[in-house]
């Protein structure tokens, strides 16, 4: 299980994720696929997804110089590099997307700031809300805006119709991980969606997000009148909910990371399968 927990833990999953997802959009919005576009996806992913876990060891340990910091962290270090050369090679051949990727990496900045070992990163951490937000505004912008930049501007109904439904499926998924991680924050100063709000509160906001994202998810399969696309949506939105009232409960670490990640990857190979019919 050793192999599993690497793939896992250094977000090897959540690139593949992301990736998927950036194949459904594509599909949903019937464009053209481009491999290098899924590979820049995957690199970028797993680049900011290193480096965020980076900081977050720094910020969090007890500091050392460098040489041994990199050394306990060699995995991390190694994959970050390796993912940004990636990056940076697949982003040779998309260059006409630069602004829209700079805009992503401000995003994965800003998500980042609060872990930075400076002394005005410890009021950000009180931005709770805004940080949970956030990530799902990031998740949403990477696999679906940079994706759809060839029609964003001829589909502009359906793109923003994937965007909401992308947002409230990723917000939920979010907060599902915040939920989690409520005594790490704490312990940590940090503020999130789930350490702001009452129990109470957070479900009503999860319904809501659920309702939202299947309403949106509806509309966008209607609008291309593909009936298979709104059968695998509404499987879909069922597993969702399912995992939703799952973690409710006290769950272990493959929970979160393999089946909460994991609803990403389901969505997307519903998506591919009912491309089949």
């Amino acid at each position: 299980m050793r192999w599993l927990h690497f793939i896992l833990s250094h977000s090897i999953f959540s690139a593949l994720c992301a990736a998927a997802l950036c194949y459904q959009t594509l599909y949903l919005l019937h464009i053209p696929a481009r491999g290098i576009l899924f590979l820049f996806i995957f690199f970028s992913t797993l680049c900011s997804y290193n480096f965020y876990w980076l900081i977050s060891k720094y910020s969090f340990g007890k500091r050392p110089s460098l040489y041994p910091f990199v050394h306990k962290n060699i995995s991390y270090t190694l994959l970050f590099l390796v993912a940004g050369l990636g990056m940076l090679y697949s982003f040779y051949y998309l260059s006409n997307l630069y602004i829209y990727v700079a805009i992503a990496i401000l995003l994965t900045l800003l998500y980042s700031l609060p872990l930075w070992p400076f002394s005005f990163a410890l009021y950000l951490r009180k931005a709770g809300v805004l940080k949970t937000f956030l990530l799902a505004f990031t998740w949403t912008y990477v696999t679906v805006i940079i994706p759809a930049y060839p029609v964003l501007f001829t589909e502009t109904k359906a793109v923003i119709t994937l965007f909401v439904a992308r947002f409230f499926f990723m917000l939920m998924l979010c907060a599902i991980f915040d939920k989690r991680d409520i005594k790490v924050d704490k312990l940590h100063a940090l503020q999130s969606l789930a350490t702001n709000v009452s129990r109470v509160t957070l479900e009503a906001i999860m319904i809501i997000a659920f309702i939202l994202y299947i309403a949106a998810g509806v509309f966008l399969r209607y609008q291309f009148g593909d009936t298979a696309q709104l059968i695998a949506f509404l499987i879909t939105g069922m597993a969702v909910w399912r995992i939703y009232r799952l973690s409710l409960k006290e769950q272990r670490y493959l929970f979160y990371y393999f089946v909460v990640d994991g609803l990403m990857l389901f969505s997307s190979g519903a998506t591919l399968i009912a491309s089949l019919f």
